[in-house]
C-alpha cells in the first residue's frame, strides 16, 4: 500500500532540520545506463527533496490555514526543492527504460517520483521492505484533482469536453443590454470581468443584474470577476505642438505634475499619478501605451521630466489621454491599494465572486487586501482573491504570494502578459510565464491566460494566424481571457471551438495521442 508523504507538524520539522547535513545532486557523471545506478540515483535525488522540501515548507506553515490546502503547499515545496537541481541527464537516462521522464510532475511531485522508484525496483529485482511503495491511482490523481476542484470553485463549472474557461471583460454597454448577456452565456461564456478603472459603483451594478437575469434565461452559471484598478500610472491630458499629430523616434515627450501648456513647442502630458515622476532618474526606461511607444528619461527639470523617444511605429504614434505609462526597473514605492480601491471595495467585497488584485509584488501586499476585507465581509476568507503577475518582484515572490493567499481563501494567478512583458522583455515572457504555469500547478492554483488574446478578432471581426496559435497555447491554463470589442461575441464562439479541439491533444503538458485522421 502507498504510504504519502505526511506533513510533519513545525517542531518536528525544526528537529529534522537541525540533525540533516547539506548535500547536493548531480547525475551528470554517473553511468545512467546501469538501472542500478539509476535506481540509487533516483533514491538519493528522492531523499534531498524531502529534506529540502520540508526545508522550504517549514516557514510556510504558520500562513496555512485552510486545511485543503496543506497537501497543496507541500507539494509546492517538493517541486521547488526538485527545480533547485538540473536533472536533464537523469530524464534522457529514464527514457529509454520506457519510464516517466518526470517532465510531467508538477500536481504530484512525489508520487511520480515513487512511483518511478518502484518500477525501477522491479526491474532490478529488489523489494525493499521501507518506502516507496508504489502509489495508488487515487494517490497519484489527487494532485490533478485539487487543482480540477480549485479550478470549479473559483472560475465556475464548465462542459465536460472543454475544461478551459472562457472569461470576457465587459463593455459599458452590457449595463443596458440582456440579451449581450444571454448571448455570451450561450457561447460558453464561463466568468465576466468588471474592470473596476472603468465605470462606476451604478454601472457594475445594472451588468450584475443583466448577468443574472441572463442566466435564469440560459440556465446557465456564470462568475464575477471584479479588477480593482489599482495604482496604474496613465497619460492624463496630452498636447502636442501645432500641426504635429503623432510622436516620432528622437523626439520629446515632457511628463508634467500639473495641466501641461498649450501650443508647446514639444509634446506634453500629465500624469495620473504625478507622485510617480518624483521617484524617476535620468536613464530611466519608460514604456507608454501597452509598450507601443518606449522612452528613456533625458532630463529632470521644473518643467517635468523629459522624456527622448526610443520606439514608435514606423510613420510615428498617436499620445492619447489615459494610455498606460510603465517603468520597468524604476521602484515606484506604490501601494497597490490606492483611496479609490478602497471606495471600491465596499461595492467589490459584497458583489463579486473573485476580487482582482493589480500590481500585488509582495506577501504584505496580499495581506493588505485581506485586512481590508475582514472590515467589510463577515466571512473574508470566502471570496476569492485573483493576482496579476505583471512584475519582476511579483514572478520573484510568487511562493510567497500563493502561501499568504491560498494559506487562507480560494486563490487564483492572472498572467497578465502585457505589462509583464514591459517589465522583464518579450524574450523572456516566452520562458516565465511556462515557469508560472509550472509553479501554479505544483500548488494546485488554477491560471488565467490574459492579455490580448484574439486581440485582432475581438476588435476587427478577423484573427491573425499567430494569435490563434496563442489562443491554442492557452490551453494549458485553466481560464482564457477576452478584453472587451465589437466583436467579442464571436470571439467567444472561435475560441469555444479551438479550445474543445486542442483538448483532444493536450492536457496541460501532456500530449494526448488520440487517433489522427490528418494522415
Amino acid at each position: 500500500m502507498y504510504k504519502p508523504t505526511l506533513i510533519p507538524e513545525p517542531d518536528f520539522l525544526a528537529e529534522k532540520l537541525h540533525q540533516q547535513k547539506e548535500d547536493t545532486f548531480d547525475s551528470s557523471t554517473l553511468d545512467l545506463a546501469n538501472p542500478q545506478v539509476l535506481l540509487e540515483t533516483l533514491q538519493k535525488l528522492r531523499q534531498m527533496v524531502i529534506k529540502e522540501g520540508e526545508d522550504i515548507f517549514l516557514p510556510w506553515r504558520s500562513h496555512i490555514q485552510r486545511e485543503v490546502f496543506l497537501n497543496s503547499g507541500l507539494n509546492l515545496a517538493h517541486y521547488m526543492a526538485l527545480r533547485r537541481h538540473d536533472l536533464r541527464p537523469l530524464q534522457a537516462a529514464l527514457i529509454p527504460w520506457g519510464l516517466s521522464s518526470l517532465g510531467r510532475l508538477e500536481a504530484r511531485v512525489m508520487p511520480s517520483l515513487d512511483a518511478v522508484i518502484s518500477t525501477l525496483e522491479a526491474i532490478c529485482q529488489v523489494n525493499p521492505d521501507t518506502l516507496p511503495n508504489r502509489p495508488s491511482i487515487q494517490a497519484f490523481l489527487a494532485g490533478d484533482q485539487l487543482l480540477h476542484q480549485q479550478a470549479e470553485e473559483i472560475l465556475g463549472q464548465t462542459k465536460a469536453e472543454r475544461q478551459v474557461r472562457i472569461m470576457v471583460t465587459l463593455p459599458t454597454e452590457a449595463a443596458n443590454d440582456t440579451e449581450f448577456m444571454q448571448d455570451l452565456l450561450r457561447r460558453g461564456t464561463n466568468c465576466v470581468r468588471i474592470n473596476c478603472a472603468h465605470d462606476n459603483a451604478e454601472i457594475w451594478q445594472a451588468m450584475i443584474s443583466n448577468l443574472r437575469k441572463a442566466e435564469q434565461e440560459t440556465g446557465l452559471g456564470c462568475k464575477i470577476l471584479m479588477d480593482l484598478g489599482g495604482p496604474k500610472p496613465r497619460l492624463g491630458r496630452v498636447t502636442a505642438p501645432k500641426h504635429k499629430k503623432r510622436i516620432h523616434q528622437g523626439e520629446c515627450l515632457v511628463l508634467t505634475h500639473d495641466s501641461p501648456k498649450k501650443n508647446p513647442n514639444n509634446f506634453q502630458a500629465s500624469c495620473t499619478l504625478p507622485e510617480v515622476l518624483d521617484r524617476l532618474e535620468v536613464g530611466a526606461t519608460a514604456w507608454i501605451d501597452d509598450g507601443r511607444i518606449g522612452a528613456r528619461v533625458e532630463s529632470i527639470t521644473k518643467k517635468g521630466v523629459h522624456l527622448r523617444i526610443t520606439h514608435t511605429g514606423l510613420k510615428g504614434s498617436k499620445l492619447a489621454t489615459d494610455k498606460g505609462l510603465n517603468f520597468p526597473d524604476t521602484d515606484l514605492q506604490l501601494s497597490p491599494l490606492t483611496a479609490k480601491d478602497r471606495e471600491d471595495l465596499d461595492f467589490v467585497a459584497t458583489h463579486a465572486d473573485i476580487i482582482g488584485y493589480s500590481f500585488v509584488q509582495t506577501a504584505d501586499d496580499i495581506k493588505l487586501l485581506q485586512e481590508e476585507l475582514a472590515t467589510r465581509r463577515l466571512h473574508p476568507n470566502k471570496i476569492a482573491i485573483m493576482a496579476k503577475i505583471e512584475t519582476p518582484q511579483a514572478v520573484s515572490n510568487l511562493p510567497e504570494l500563493i502561501m499568504q493567499a491560498a494559506g487562507q481563501q480560494p486563490f487564483a494567478v492572472m498572467i497578465a502578459r502585457g505589462d509583464l512583458a514591459i517589465a522583464i522583455g518579450y524574450q523572456r515572457l516566452t520562458e516565465i510565464q511556462e515557469e508560472i504555469l509550472w509553479l501554479c500547478e505544483a500548488a494546485h492554483i488554477p491560471v488565467i491566460w490574459a492579455t490580448q488574446v484574439l486581440e485582432n478578432l475581438v476588435k476587427e471581426g478577423i484573427p491573425s494566424r499567430a494569435e490563434m496559435t496563442d489562443a491554442a497555447m492557452a490551453q494549458r491554463a485553466e481560464c482564457v481571457m477576452l478584453n472587451k470589442g465589437a466583436f467579442v461575441a464571436e470571439a467567444v464562439t472561435i475560441l469555444d471551438d479551438v479550445l474543445t479541439r486542442m483538448q483532444e491533444h493536450q492536457l496541460k503538458k501532456t500530449p494526448q495521442l488520440r487517433a489522427l485522421h490528418s494522415w
